[in-house]
C-alpha cells in the first residue's frame, strides 16, 4: 500500500510530468525540467522539493561534478493503490481523487495520440480482454505484468542508433458486470 503522502505528492500534473520526465532520461538538471517542461525554474524546485519528502525522488550529484547545479533522480519506478487500501474516510477520499486524476492523465494521452496518429508511421495497439479472477489472482496479474513491463525496459539498448520515441503503456484490471 501506498502512503497517502506519495500519492498526493506524485498526482499533481507537472510532478506527474517531472517524474515522466525522469523515467525516460534519468537524472535530470532543474534547468533542463524548466526548459522542457515549459515551467519556472522556482515552480520546478516547489515540486521537486514535494516529491523529494514524499520519497519519490532524491538529489544526486552533478555527473561532470559541478557542485552548482542541482540535479534529481526517482527513487523508484511505479507506483500503484487503491482507495479500497484506506481505513481513513480522508484518505480513501484523496486516494480516489489521485485514481481520477490518473486516468484523466491516461485518457488525455490516448486522446493525443489519436488526433496525431493518422499522419504518423509509428502504430500502436489496443488490446483488452475479460476473464475471472480472485482478488489475489488479479493482484496476481498485476504484479506479472508489472514484472514484464520491467524485463521489456531493460532489453532495450538505447544506444544501438535506432529511432527511439516515448512510448507510454497502460493497462487497468478490476471488476466489471457483463
Amino acid at each position: 500500500m501506498e502512503e497517502i503522502s506519495v500519492i498526493t505528492a506524485i498526482s499533481h500534473p507537472l510532478r506527474r510530468r517531472i517524474i515522466d520526465r525522469l523515467l525516460l532520461h534519468g537524472p535530470t538538471q532543474v534547468g533542463t525540467f524548466a526548459r522542457t517542461l515549459d515551467a519556472q525554474v522556482g515552480s520546478i524546485s516547489h515540486h521537486l522539493r514535494m516529491l523529494q519528502k514524499a520519497g519519490v525522488i532524491e538529489q544526486v550529484e552533478d555527473p561532470d561534478g559541478d557542485r552548482r547545479t542541482s540535479w534529481w533522480q526517482l527513487t523508484r519506478r511505479s507506483f500503484s493503490w487503491s482507495s479500497e487500501d484506506y481505513e481513513s474516510p480522508a484518505d480513501a477520499l484523496l486516494a480516489r481523487e489521485a485514481q481520477r486524476a490518473n486516468v484523466r492523465n491516461q485518457l488525455d494521452r490516448l486522446q493525443r495520440w489519436y488526433r496525431v496518429s493518422p499522419s504518423s508511421e509509428w502504430t500502436g495497439f489496443n488490446t483488452d480482454t475479460l476473464g475471472w479472477a480472485t482478488q489475489d489472482e488479479l493482484l496476481d496479474l498485476q504484479a506479472r505484468l508489472a514484472g514484464m513491463l520491467d524485463d521489456w525496459r531493460s532489453g532495450i539498448d538505447r544506444d544501438d542508433g535506432q529511432e527511439r520515441r516515448p512510448v507510454y503503456f497502460f493497462a487497468h484490471g478490476f471488476p466489471t458486470e457483463v
